[in-house]
């Protein structure tokens, strides 16, 4: 089936055709928005070239497309840092080169143009503009996280969030917390809801009134706990992500709460760091070597006809807690 003209896509985008040819070609002086939305039209479209058992290239792609554009570096982030390690070391253990692509590269369009077998996305948000331009292409794709809006066919590698979340506020609870809040991001990747969903359930569950503080990845002093903690409206925290924790203990010596006895903590992360604070933080580990490996072999079952062919759904990695200090009262 061929794939659409330049024509289709000036029709589509309301644009010249000469324009479209600019905004492909990188070309011409278009302003920057117009050459966005052209690119996104053709990659919208399924501009390029599709792949086909005969174009194999032998190369998987890997790509975090939550806060897609933003010129962020995951692999800061211990959780991303150890996931690629891992996934480079299975895909060449099976014989495949790993492209890594910048998170900037999400909020670009040319993802029509990218020559892979299959892609390896990560916390894929919801109207995923790169995964529009993947399935445009028929693209193998296998995820990191459940996708927000699953189609047919579809294969994911996750935690249970639900049961981890149920896990970490029963353990708070048992050491004491009766007013835990939620350290939660405010990204729209499937993690962030589910891990929030679980957690007003069991609020409503036991008659609590559940307390959400938004994350901010620059907040380092961690001035979002300011109102919390100083009318002591909460006596624990879960934070959902790595550099939460880090935010809580310094808000928590600004306001001059000691942890444990004042405040609880627990903190989603890969980060070895944690066990040597003082007290060493409760972490949850989501096992991220784990889920790249998996991943990245049920990336390469879906391109083999050789080999049987995963089923649809999702795959389910175990997290687990390490309780340390932070959240064991009469610990210091």
């Amino acid at each position: 089936m061929s794939g659409p003209t330049l024509t289709d896509i000036a029709r589509a985008a309301e644009v010249s055709t000469a324009t479209v040819s600019h905004a492909l070609n990188g070309t011409g002086r278009l302003g920057e928005s117009t050459r966005r939305r052209v690119r996104e039209v053709a990659a919208a479209l399924g501009y390029g070239s599709r792949r086909t058992p005969l174009t194999r290239t032998g190369t998987l792609g890997l790509a975090v497309t939550t806060y897609a554009g933003a010129p962020w570096n995951y692999l800061e982030v211990p959780y991303f840092s150890r996931l690629l390690t891992a996934a480079a070391a299975t895909a060449h253990s099976l014989g495949y080169a790993l492209t890594v692509l910048p998170a900037a590269r999400g909020g670009e369009t040319l993802w029509h143009t990218l020559t892979v077998d299959g892609m390896l996305l990560l916390d894929s948000p919801e109207d995923d503009r790169v995964l529009r331009a993947l399935r445009a292409r028929d693209i193998p794709v296998v995820f990191d996280g459940r996708p927000t809006d699953p189609h047919p066919g579809d294969v994911w590698v996750d935690n249970d969030h639900a049961a981890t979340t149920r896990e970490v506020l029963d353990h708070l609870a048992a050491a004491g917390a009766r007013r835990i809040a939620l350290h939660a991001g405010y990204g729209r990747e499937y993690y962030t809801g589910a891990v929030t969903r679980a957690y007003e359930e069991w609020c409503r569950e036991r008659g609590r009134e559940p307390s959400v503080i938004t994350f901010d990845p620059a907040d380092a002093p961690g001035h979002a706990f300011d109102r919390a903690f100083s009318d002591r409206s909460c006596d624990a925290v879960h934070s959902l992500y790595d550099p939460g924790g880090r935010q809580v203990l310094a808000a928590a010596a600004r306001h001059g709460l000691r942890i444990p006895d004042d405040l609880l903590l627990v903190c989603a992360s890969e980060d070895p760091a944690y066990a040597e604070t003082g007290p060493p933080v409760t972490t949850v580990t989501l096992r991220p070597e784990t889920i790249a490996e998996t991943a990245i072999t049920t990336l390469v079952a879906r391109l083999d006809p050789a080999l049987p062919a995963p089923a649809p759904g999702g795959l389910t990695v175990p997290a687990r807690l390490c309780p340390r200090g932070s959240s064991r009262r009469g610990s210091r």
